[in-house]
């Protein structure tokens, strides 16, 4: 991968890179790495919250609305069906007061031109 996006459809290897490199951009709180990989227009759903429409509103609620101070993403398997996939793994951390967070998720993605054009996120317990 090069740059935010991918151009055309997308294998295993090709879409395991591309989500190993968002989660990497969440973890570190490397923002505009995270912006580069959304589409202008991007649709994110989550448990908890209305879903985020557009870009700046998904950075927005990295930026400054999220509850994790802290944490790690590990993935167990990726998916990918061309410009669609699937990915679950646990995540590790904690919130901003402190607690810690221990979760099982699950997202899948649709591509829009190489970039997230909608994210869906599921928990198995209440939302983080």
């Amino acid at each position: 991968m090069v740059g935010g996006s991918m151009q055309g459809p997308l294998d295993d290897r090709d879409a395991e890179a591309y989500v190993r490199h968002l989660f990497a951009c969440i973890d570190a709180h490397d923002w505009a790495g995270l912006s580069s990989l959304l589409d202008d227009g991007a649709v994110y759903e989550r448990p908890g919250y209305e879903p985020f429409i557009g870009k700046l509103a998904i950075m927005q609620f990295y930026r400054h609305e999220r509850i994790v101070a802290s944490g790690e993403h590990l993935l167990e398997q990726v998916l990918s069906n061309g410009e669609q996939i699937a990915c679950w793994g646990s995540f590790t951390g904690q919130d901003k007061n402190g607690r810690p967070l221990k979760v099982r998720f699950a997202d899948v993605y649709h591509l829009s031109s190489g970039r997230i054009g909608l994210r869906r996120t599921f928990f198995d317990s209440p939302a983080l």
